[in-house]
């Protein structure tokens, strides 16, 4: 994918210091939503992720966020994802030099083909919110964590909970059903406790996150990637510069499993 200077300039990002040394083109190809690699970054600042970790990454897309993880930090990686075939991924992780590292796998969240307890790790990025709410659903997941393992994810969500659960006027244009998926850090937090399964360590928003959300959107419009050639992108970028961090933010969570 050529992409200008301008482009590839603007996915460099102090922040992202790890993110940032991967190809803008490689990235972009591995579109499925935000920057995976952003978001995964963000998680690594409050969770350890070490070399020899297994780590299951659900949800994982394209895999790019499981090619990260296991070439910063050494982990082995489970690429899990329903819609991405695993041997497409693992033809990008073959080419990444990391398929000794990072096995790509066919999974569906509520049935996973695992033993358990078998991961130190349990992460997720901008997919844990599709299936993730439901009361039931951390009950099952926390089987394949060792006892104090972690789980830690990033999805798109809230600053605070909207109250009646209708989205604020200046939003309403842009709302889709899709959106009630979006929670705040309080919410996850309680949504976690109160299983009893585990301990939270993080919830919080990562600073500045609805801005990184629109930009990296403007540069997958302007490079015409996403969705109706990166017309979705677009109006999802509108809509977070519409918001402006009033409501919309990203969600970082991480929790200890008790022993």
């Amino acid at each position: 994918m050529p992409l200008s200077d301008d482009l590839r300039s603007r996915l460099e990002k102090p922040g992202f210091p790890r993110a940032s040394a991967y190809d803008a083109a490689w990235v972009l190809d591995a579109w499925m939503g935000p920057n995976p690699l952003w978001l995964a970054e963000w998680l690594s600042e409050v969770m350890p992720i070490r070399a020899g970790m297994r780590v299951l990454d659900l949800g994982c897309g394209r895999a790019a966020s499981s090619i990260f993880l296991g070439r910063e930090f050494g982990a082995t990686v489970w690429a899990a994802d329903l819609w991405v075939k695993p041997s497409e991924n693992l033809q990008r992780i073959e080419a990444a030099g990391l398929a000794d590292r990072v096995l790509p796998v066919h999974a569906e969240a509520h049935t996973l083909p695992f033993a358990e307890a078998y991961f130190d790790a349990i992460v997720s990025f901008d997919a844990y919110h599709y299936f993730g709410t439901d009361d039931l659903y951390l009950g099952y997941l926390a089987k394949f964590l060792r006892p104090a393992g972690r789980l830690g994810i990033v999805v798109p969500g809230l600053v605070e909970e909207l109250g009646d659960g209708s989205p604020p006027d200046w939003l309403q244009p842009y709302w889709e059903p899709a959106f009630h998926s979006f929670h705040s850090p309080a919410w996850w937090r309680r949504h976690w406790m109160r299983s009893g399964l585990v301990d939270v360590e993080v919830a919080d928003n990562p600073p500045d996150g609805w801005r990184l959300w629109a930009e990296w959107n403007e540069v997958c419009a302007e490079a015409g990637v996403g969705l109706e050639h990166g017309q979705a992108a677009a109006r999802e970028a509108e809509m977070l510069r519409v918001d402006a961090g009033r409501t919309l933010a990203f969600t970082r969570m991480v929790a200890r499993r008790r022993i």
